[in-house]
Parts: structure tokens; sequence; C-alpha cells
């Protein structure tokens, strides 16, 4: 398909819980929030910043009224990351397949805040956060449009790949 870009999908899972959580960086004023009732339009701004650049499409063109019951979802969870009281980055689980497993459907930081040491502490969070919902195992996706740097940190975190797939993405301009 002319125009679409070709993305190398890892599948990644961790099947016990981190023995310990990983610091919040020194020097920076950082704060992780859980969002409730988060307007569509903050969400849409947070999935913008953070996933234009890797090209994210899944929510890129779900309507108003579906994002809403998505993301108000029991079986969704928003952790919002902010530094020095500015949105930095966002994790959203996907809780809807428990007990078998708890997703990191989106993790992410706006490209401002990536380099900054804070990306090992946010994903610590959203890992603990996830297995606070006792699921058998915790899972991750992500492909060759993502960070370079994406797959080499969700397995230092403890994510072991178990499958692989590709997809044909439309470029977001």
């Amino acid at each position: 398909m002319a125009g679409r870009l070709k993305a190398r999908i890892t599948h990644l899972e961790m099947t016990e819980r981190p023995a310990a959580r990983i610091a919040m960086p020194h020097g920076q004023r950082v704060a992780l929030m859980r969002a409730r009732e988060m307007p569509v339009s903050f969400y849409r701004y947070l999935y913008r910043e953070v996933g234009k650049p890797h090209h994210w499409m899944l929510r890129r063109e779900t309507p108003d009224d579906e994002l809403l019951g998505i993301i108000r979802s029991s079986e969704t969870q928003i952790e919002v990351l902010y530094v020095d009281g500015c949105p930095a980055g966002f994790c959203e689980l996907d809780l809807s397949q428990k007990p078998d497993q708890a997703e990191i459907l989106y993790f992410g930081l706006m490209p401002e805040f990536q380099g900054r040491g804070l990306a090992k502490f946010f994903l610590s969070e959203g890992i603990h956060a996830a297995w606070d919902h006792d699921p058998a195992k915790v899972t991750i996706h992500t492909n060759t449009l993502d960070s370079p740097r994406a797959l080499q940190l969700y397995q230092r975190m403890g994510f072991a790949p178990f499958g692989f797939d590709e997809e044909d993405v439309e470029p977001w301009n």
C-alpha cells in the first residue's frame, strides 16, 4: 500500500511482579496522577503529543463518544506523568482481560521529556499499577516505529518477547 509504513511488532509479557520499584529521578519536580473522568480533549492531546512521532493509530479516528466510553471505563486506567507542573506522558492500562492479563496498552513520554531519566521510573510505576490488579501476567507491545530504546527498556524491566507480527501503519502527518 502506497504511503503506508511497515512496522514489526514485538509482543512481550511479564509473569511475575518485580521485587522493587524504580526510584523517582532526582532534580526534577515529578508527579504521577491517576486520571479520573478525563476529558476527551485532554486524552487526545496526550495521545497526539506522545503518539504522533511513532504513528500510533488505534485511537486516532475514534469518535469522541466512543473514546469517552473507553477512557472512562472501569476496565481502563490512565496514569499521567507531570514534570514541573506540565503533562509529560501517559500510561494506559487495559484491564478487560483480567484475571488472565493486564495490558500496558499505551506508554510514552512527549519528546521534550525524553532523555531525562524519566522513562524507567514511569514504566516501573505503570508495571506496578498493572500488577495491583492481580493478573496472571502483564503484557506490552512495541514496534519498529516506537522509540528505538523502547524494546531494550521493556526487556531490562523484566518483559520477555513471546511473539511477533507485522502491520501496515498509516503515517501521522
